[in-house]
């Protein structure tokens, strides 16, 4: 099952859509143009049920096969948001909206997905249901979390659910993926350090917060050096310090940081939570202040189903014969993860060719690119479930 014909035939249609939409950007759950877009070409295509408003503003489409004696439902994911970057492609289709922009791709993967969706709807060359769903708020909003809240798995019977990414730095037309955790959890922190401030002059009559903050700065990187087996992946970082002193010459009473915390591993997260708090509230106690952590959890590990991946690995091969099977993970996070842990599934990566890396103003999404992801949804779809 090499790229299908049909997509090359409709690369010209599927181009200019993905250009509108680039052109077009919105983000997080206001995303009511392109969902409205979305909407009005699955209910043209002929897609069996087109829903609306699915955690908030995500479309669900329905595409029954020719025959329906298994039984099976498969559900096929793209995210529809952009980005609040300043667009520095220089294309003729770059974004109209000032301080928005797709620098994710995620214009390439609702587009690779309506390709799909017109074939799979064309041929119906399956047996059972394929459930397209156009996710919003991808980049930090939670919205297949929402999706998932609103009972979309169990509303439309959904058995297993398959995403993809495109990735710059692999050839178009090359795969890659992972059985296990793929992308990490991302969590954020927020610690607020209070002492008893003062002149600096003075700091015997004092308890030096920022003193206190960065012994526990320090003290946080033995987690991942101490703390964790080295065999498993952990990243604590802390990227923000603020005090509420802007003068040279008075220590601060307060000082607040941020940052964030990423694991590959649902009992490594849990013991990094735990041992954030025992560091920066001993840490502080030792030095005689105090310390309040603010431990947010926010996308879980993305963890393929070993069966799914090898069904996602022998499409992606049917497709391009170039896969990655055993790509490493990455450190980055993806709330498709929260639709993985409903149902089993996989989450793949598509070449993008040498273009700059995602959430880079210079990034742009590959159009030749569509054609292959496009047969990947469409393969997962005929080949998990055969015509009977």
């Amino acid at each position: 099952m090499p790229v299908k014909n049909r997509f090359a035939e409709m690369l010209p249609e599927l181009t200019a859509i993905r250009r509108d939409i680039h052109e077009n950007p919105e983000l997080l759950f206001d995303v009511h143009r392109t969902a409205a877009k979305v909407a009005a070409f699955c209910r043209e295509i002929g897609c069996d049920e087109v829903v609306e408003g699915i955690g908030r503003t995500g479309v669900v489409a329905v595409i029954k096969g020719k025959t329906d004696t298994s039984g099976r439902v498969i559900g096929l994911r793209a995210d529809m948001d952009a980005l609040p970057i300043i667009e520095q492609t220089g294309v003729d289709y770059a974004s109209k909206t000032p301080g928005k922009m797709h620098a994710c791709g995620h214009d390439g993967h609702t587009t690779m997905l309506m390709g799909a969706a017109k074939y799979l709807a064309e041929t119906r060359n399956f047996d059972g249901s394929a459930v397209m769903i156009f996710q919003p708020a991808e980049e930090g909003g939670g919205g297949g979390r929402e999706m998932c809240a609103e009972g979309m798995m169990d509303r439309w019977g959904i058995q297993e659910v398959y995403g993809m990414h495109n990735m710059p730095g692999i050839p178009v037309g090359t795969f890659a993926i992972r059985p296990g955790a793929i992308m990490a959890s991302a969590d954020q922190i927020e610690i607020t350090v209070t002492g008893k401030g003062g002149h600096a002059a003075k700091p015997h009559d004092c308890i030096d917060s920022t003193v206190v903050a960065a012994h526990i700065v320090v003290a946080l990187q033995t987690i991942a050096s101490r703390g964790v087996d080295p065999m498993k992946q952990v990243v604590v970082s802390v990227c923000t310090v603020e005090t509420d002193s802007p003068a040279h010459n008075v220590i601060p009473q307060v000082v607040k940081m941020k940052g964030t915390v990423r694991t590959m591993d649902f009992a490594v997260q849990d013991f990094v939570e735990r041992r954030i708090r025992e560091i920066c509230e001993g840490t502080a106690l030792a030095l005689g202040a105090k310390a309040e952590v603010n431990y947010m959890r926010g996308y879980p590990v993305t963890v393929n189903t070993p069966e799914n991946t090898e069904f996602a690995v022998a499409v992606a091969r049917a497709v391009s014969g170039k896969v990655d099977a055993d790509t490493p993970p990455l450190m980055g996070a993806e709330d498709f993860s929260f639709m993985l842990l409903e149902r089993p599934g996989a989450y793949i990566f598509m070449g993008n060719g040498d273009t700059a890396m995602v959430h880079h103003p210079a990034y742009n999404f590959d159009d030749n690119a569509i054609p292959f992801g496009s047969s990947w949804y469409a393969g997962m779809v005929e080949t998990r479930m055969p015509a009977a």
